[in-house]
């Protein structure tokens, strides 16, 4: 086991009824003036805004809305964002919505707190990043984990890129989760939701090399949860505790729990992220359509551990371990299909993409082929053409 330091700072407010909680917490956070950071009409149309805002207002909180932020959330919409801020004077931004609105939230923090710097030299580290505006998030959908994590991500639409950046001042300062918010998603959102919890888990489950008991049981603990409740909660939106066990599920898949004394990945988020800049698919989607492939090109590097997850998760029984990951890797593609999810390209939409395409989308996965993915073995950019072209 790798030496750590874990520190999860964000304060949850979980349950029923949590939203009215929203005005106290702004306050205690020494902040008066919130610009509330939002997706679709549908927050204002469900009544949502209106009770955050009553809740805003009960407290003494100065407010302002910004909504329109899209499911894969632009760079020139978080600095219309910052605009926004800046004129506004806010000194927190409240996200609510799912993860493309706490990214986004996080981005305008960002930018408002550095107004002598682009966002995009922010997000590339050309410019340093060493002060933003406290966040706070109000979840809507269970799926992203952003509310407790270190990170955002953004697509910069101008040239094509979709990046990701870590920070501290990425955390939440408070996240409220109520699961009733849920009852009204559409089944699309919900399993894409249920595909990014997995993928969270996957994408620190899977580096060998590092005996690390606890971790594992966590995350395997934390798949079978989103699986079997995620199962439920399709086929019944009311039931509170099924859709209770997601919500919580994706706060823990992402908040750096299942990442002690082994690290993190993120190689399919990479591979699926080309997709998402260049497409525009939802990023849960493009993670459920190429998992399988990347799974079965590094499988035979790292096969105990493709077998231990077999077991545990999916209760594979085969002594062989080869056999055993081949299973599991199955049983998890199956399982995508089970919800609705694509398993390859061809269902995702891309249909029939040219050379020039799959080498287009290795490179802006590798970072013009700078950055070897995968801890299980390092890929280049002609592995991960290999990944795409098996995906079809």
């Amino acid at each position: 086991m790798q030496n750590f330091t874990y520190h999860a700072p964000t304060k949850v407010i979980f349950g029923k009824d949590t939203v009215d909680k929203v005005g106290e917490e702004v306050k205690r956070c020494g902040t008066g003036r919130a610009l509330i950071v939002y997706g679709s009409e549908r927050i204002r149309e469900s009544g949502l805004l209106s009770k955050i805002e009553r809740s805003l207002d009960g407290a003494g909180i100065a407010h302002q809305a910004f909504g329109g932020v899209k499911a894969n959330p632009t760079l020139s919409h978080a600095e219309e964002g910052v605009r926004k801020a800046i004129d506004f004077e806010a000194n927190i931004i409240l996200a609510a919505g799912g993860g493309s609105v706490i990214d986004t939230a996080k981005g305008i923090a960002h930018g408002a707190a550095n107004p002598g710097s682009s966002l995009w030299d922010i997000w590339t580290k050309k410019a340093p990043l060493e002060k933003s505006l406290k966040v706070a998030a109000i979840l809507t959908i269970p799926a992203a984990g952003s509310e407790m994590s270190d990170s955002a991500v953004l697509t910069n639409e101008a040239v094509g890129k979709k990046l990701g950046i870590n920070t501290e001042f990425n955390r939440c300062a408070f996240a409220i989760m109520d699961p009733t918010l849920a009852g009204s998603l559409p089944d699309w959102q919900l399993k894409n939701g249920i595909v990014d919890i997995m993928m969270h888990t996957l994408e620190r489950y899977f580096i060998s090399g590092e005996k690390c008991d606890l971790t594992d049981a966590i995350a395997e603990g934390v798949i079978k949860t989103v699986r079997d409740n995620g199962r439920l909660a399709l086929k019944d939106r009311d039931d509170y505790d099924a859709m209770a066990e997601i919500w919580w599920a994706s706060s823990v898949s992402h908040n750096n729990l299942t990442e002690l004394g082994r690290g993190k990945d993120f190689s399919v988020h990479k591979i699926g992220m080309a997709l998402s800049a260049r497409y525009d698919y939802t990023h849960g989607a493009t993670l459920s359509a190429v998992w399988a492939s990347w799974a079965r090109y590094l499988y035979k590097d790292a096969v105990n551990r493709f077998a231990k997850y077999a077991r545990n998760v999916w209760g594979i029984e085969t002594a062989d371990d080869r056999q055993a990951a081949v299973l599991g890797i199955d049983a998890t593609e199956n399982f995508f299909r089970e919800i609705g999810m694509p398993t390859s390209l061809h269902e995702l939409g891309l249909t029939d993409p040219s050379d020039e395409d799959i080498h287009a989308l290795a490179l802006h996965a590798t970072m013009d082929d700078t950055v070897k993915l995968s801890r299980i073995r390092p890929l280049t950019a002609a592995d991960i053409e290999k990944i795409y072209r098996a995906a079809q």
